[in-house]
Parts: C-alpha cells; sequence; structure tokens
C-alpha cells in the first residue's frame, strides 16, 4: 500500500471541500449571519489545515496509484470528506459533533437522513452548505476530481470504477477523463435546467437551488421542515419528480446521447424496466389510497389503513402518490405527504421499491434495477430448468449475453445485501429502537434514501436514535453509498500491508 499517494490526494480533497465552504459562506455574508459566517470559514480554514498536512506527508517521488490505493482513496475519502463537511454544523454550536458528522455523511451519501428538527431556524449559508453536500456526493467527488485535476493521470480510470457504482455501460470507460468531462457537464446542464424550472414554478432563487442539489443529487435535503409539502405545489412537485427520475438514470445513457446516440435511452432495458415500476407503483398506491379513504377519524392513526381522516379524490392521491413514489425509488428522500400513516400496502410497497433503487451508474442508491432485472431472469432461468433440464438459454440484458461472472457477482451482492440488511437491523434493535423503526432506519440509510417509517419517518427525524445508531448508522450510508465489497475490504488486515 502506497501511503504517501494515498496522502497526497486526500489533501487535495480537503482543500477542495475548504473552496465549497469559502462560497457558501457568501451566502452569510449576503443574509448578514456572523455566527454562520464564522463557522463556515473557520471550517474551511480547518480543512486547508488538514489538507496541507496530507500534501506535506505525501511529498516527495511517488509511483502510480493502482488499484488496491484507489479503493482505499476513495473509501478513506469519503470519511475525511464527511468529517470536515460536519464542521460547520459542529462550529455553529448547534449540534454535537456526532450528530454533525451524521448529518454531513448523510448529505455527502446523498442519503437525506437528518437530525435536526427546526430546519427553518438554520442559517441561510448553513443551509446551503447542507443542501451543497447532496449535489457534491451526486456526481462523485471522486468523479471530479478526475474531471478537474490533472495530475491523478491514469490512476482516475480505478477511481472512476471505484466510485461508480453498479454496472456500467460500455464505451465510457476508455477515455476515462474525457468521460468525466462529458458527465460533470451534463451533470451542470441539468442542474442549471432544474434551478430554472422550479423558479419558474414559484420557488425564490435560494429554495430553488438548494432543492435541486437536493432532487438532481437524489439527496433530499430541504430548507422547510415540512420538505416539499411546505410548498403546496403541483408544478414544484412535477418538476422535482421529472428531475428525481432523470437523476436516478443511469448518468452515461446522457454520454451516449450527447456522442449522438439519441435512442440509447429507450433501448435501454434497464430504463424501461425503471420507468415501468414507477408507472405501475403509482397507480396501485393511488388505488389503495381511494380504496380505503375516510375509514377512520383524523385523531387516530394506530388503526391499520389509516389516513389520518383525509379523503383523497382521485386527482390527489394521483398526485400524492406519483411523488412519493418517485422521491422514494429514486432514494432522494423528498415528502410530499406523510406517508407514514398511509395504508399498510403502500408503505410496503414503498419500503420495496426503495430497496430496488434507480439505474446503474446514476446518483440514486438501493440494488440497482439492473440488478434486479439479471436476478429475476436468473430466477426464471432456474423454473425452466425444472421442466426442460436439457435446455439451456443465456440470460442476455440489451441483447447482450450476461456472464457467469456477471450472475455470480449479482448473486453474491444481493447476498451480502440481504445479511447486511438483517445484521443492521438487530443492531439498532439492540441498541433501542422498535424493530419497525429499527428496520425502516437501516432501509433508508442503506439504500441513501433519508425517511423511513414510524420513529424515523416522514414527520420526524433520526434525533431518537442513540449516539451509537448515529455511528453505526453513518457507516451503513456509506457502505450502501460504495456498494458492499469496496467497503469490505477495509477490513481485511491484508489490504493494508504494503507491498
Amino acid at each position: 500500500m502506497n501511503y504517501r499517494i494515498i496522502a497526497k490526494n486526500l489533501g487535495v480533497f480537503s482543500l477542495w471541500v475548504a473552496v465549497w465552504m469559502a462560497v457558501s459562506s457568501l451566502w452569510s455574508l449576503w443574509y448578514g449571519e456572523p455566527a454562520a459566517l464564522r463557522a463556515l470559514l473557520e471550517s474551511a480554514a480547518t480543512s486547508v489545515l488538514a489538507g496541507a498536512a496530507l500534501l506535506y506527508l505525501g511529498r516527495g517521488p511517488q509511483r502510480r496509484m493502482y488499484e488496491r490505493e484507489s479503493v482505499a482513496l476513495v473509501g478513506l475519502g469519503w470519511i475525511l470528506i464527511a468529517g470536515l463537511g460536519a464542521l460547520p454544523f459542529w462550529y455553529l454550536g448547534t449540534q454535537t459533533f456526532t450528530e454533525a458528522y451524521f448529518e454531513s455523511m448523510s448529505g455527502f451519501t446523498t442519503t437525506g437522513s437528518s437530525v435536526i428538527a427546526d430546519i427553518e431556524g438554520l442559517p441561510k449559508g448553513i443551509l446551503f452548505w447542507r443542501s451543497l453536500t447532496h449535489w457534491l456526493g451526486g456526481i462523485g467527488i471522486v468523479v471530479l476530481m478526475i474531471a478537474v485535476i490533472p495530475f491523478i493521470g491514469m490512476s482516475g480510470k480505478m477511481l472512476y470504477q471505484s466510485e461508480v457504482t453498479g454496472l456500467s455501460k460500455d464505451g465510457v470507460r476508455p477515455r476515462i477523463k474525457e468521460s468525466a468531462f462529458i458527465l460533470l457537464k451534463v451533470y451542470l446542464v441539468l442542474t442549471v435546467i432544474h434551478a430554472a424550472a422550479l423558479m419558474i414554478a414559484g420557488m425564490d432563487f435560494f429554495d430553488a437551488l438548494c432543492h435541486t442539489f437536493g432532487s438532481l443529487a437524489t439527496g433530499g435535503y430541504s430548507t422547510r421542515n415540512k420538505s416539499v409539502e411546505a410548498f403546496d405545489s403541483v408544478a414544484i412537485e412535477g418538476v422535482i419528480t421529472a428531475f428525481e427520475l432523470i437523476g436516478a438514470t443511469n448518468f452515461t445513457l446522457y454520454y451516449l446521447m450527447a456522442k449522438g446516440d439519441w435512442r440509447a435511452l429507450f433501448r435501454d432495458t434497464e430504463w424501461r424496466v425503471f420507468m415501468g415500476i414507477f408507472v405501475v407503483s403509482t397507480l396501485l398506491i393511488t388505488v389503495n389510497l381511494m380504496r380505503v379513504q375516510g375509514v377512520v377519524a383524523p385523531e387516530d392513526t394506530s388503526v391499520p389503513g389509516a389516513l389520518g381522516g383525509v379523503d383523497y379524490s382521485c386527482g390527489q392521491a394521483l398526485r400524492f402518490s406519483s411523488f412519493q413514489v418517485a422521491t422514494m425509488m429514486t432514494n432522494t428522500g423528498f415528502t410530499g405527504a406523510d406517508f407514514d400513516i398511509w395504508p399498510y400496502f403502500s408503505r410496503i410497497w414503498i419500503m420495496l421499491i426503495v430497496m430496488m433503487g434507480g439505474c446503474a451508474g446514476s446518483t440514486a442508491g438501493g440494488i440497482k434495477i439492473i440488478r434486479v432485472v439479471i436476478l429475476f431472469k436468473i430466477g426464471m432461468q432456474q423454473v425452466q430448468r425444472i421442466y426442460r433440464p436439457h435446455t439451456l438459454r443465456a440470460i442476455r440484458v440489451n441483447g447482450q449475453v450476461v456472464s457467469e461472472d456477471i450472475q455470480y457477482s449479482v448473486l453474491s451482492f444481493f447476498l451480502v445485501y440481504v445479511a447486511v440488511m438483517a445484521f443492521s437491523t438487530v443492531v439498532m434493535s439492540f441498541l433501542g429502537l422498535p424493530l419497525q423503526s429499527a428496520f425502516s432506519s437501516v432501509v433508508a440509510c442503506l439504500n441513501n434514501t433519508g425517511p423511513g417509517l414510524e420513529l424515523v419517518g416522514a414527520e420526524r427525524n433520526f434525533s431518537c436514535v442513540p449516539a451509537a445508531g448515529k455511528w453505526f448508522l453513518s457507516l451503513v450510508m456509506v457502505t450502501g453509498r460504495l456498494e458492499f465489497f469496496s467497503v469490505m475490504v477495509f477490513f481485511f488486515p491484508s489490504f493494508w500491508r504494503r507491498g
């Protein structure tokens, strides 16, 4: 392990974080927020000092960065960046470092789970920094570094492979630097268009920018206590829904479209399945909401099938279900309504689509739709072998044969996913959370979604989780963000040995 080159690049990451903290401080300067301004500038100064120290440790001649160093850099980079990102919250004096670290990790991993009860009470500069962590984490700080830091060089390909999760498209990785630039341009263009659309829909510039960061990066941090529900606007919900779906689409498809292949999106099996799940889920929940409307009194939300006494018309049911399905299956986590009091079927279905997640190579979390497709095809193949044992048909996706190595990788991933989910739920139950809250908190953090159910539901937050639970869920977040195998290698002593 070449620790010197890792330290050097971590130093660059630290300086980059400091730059964005300084940018965030301009909002506090504009709005006259001395406490927040001081917190952000002190955080930027601390990040600069950390970066300088790491660059000093990484001085001297260095050899090429190999795969092991790349994996270590990505993992350590996220841990370091989350720690530096926590400083503005901590220096402001409103949170403990544990709470601040949880909030920062949730931001950079585009999870959106929060421990802050009064979001609207935070200074504008801190709110901007909070949402900005989504935008930075969405495209991936490492990928961003590849595009703008020339001395990373050829090691950029390995960093990209470690950072971009899921099964990516062919044709992007051979010229990795060019690809990173194109993906970054796409990300920037979509950011501008999204912010403009939200302003046209009725948001002011600050709210539009913050919610753009949250929805395009599928993060979910809002500037309001009641999230998007506070705006009560069909137009705003429609814009956010559209860009959540865009953010959860494989960004390499945009790359191919930018290169001239305009039909790449509609030919892609994963995207078609993804949109199909969105449509079917919306219709199912709409019907479910209409079927049980008006069953119980407003004050009784403990009864199965309770809607809080709200009678949803067909239009209302369709509005709330489409927005909530989009925001949860893309792992964004905005709330347009308190889905925690919806019927059991709707809540269970929402948790199911949260786990499936968005497309590979996107800002979304979850298992990824491409893996779900492959798992389904493997299952169907095994069923066919029962009545056609001598017929062996290759599994194909997008007209290409899925190799046995990939099938094995997908099955291994799913097995580890279930194991991590079960183990983490047991841990959170041991720490005192009721079973539903424990399970949904793990689902929310492992799939980088945001809200869960019950104690960590849509109208609540993660402040009830004990300190040990917050640190554990922070680890769960980064595990879900980088996917399991890139994190699990950190626990093997042989990984850290020199040579």
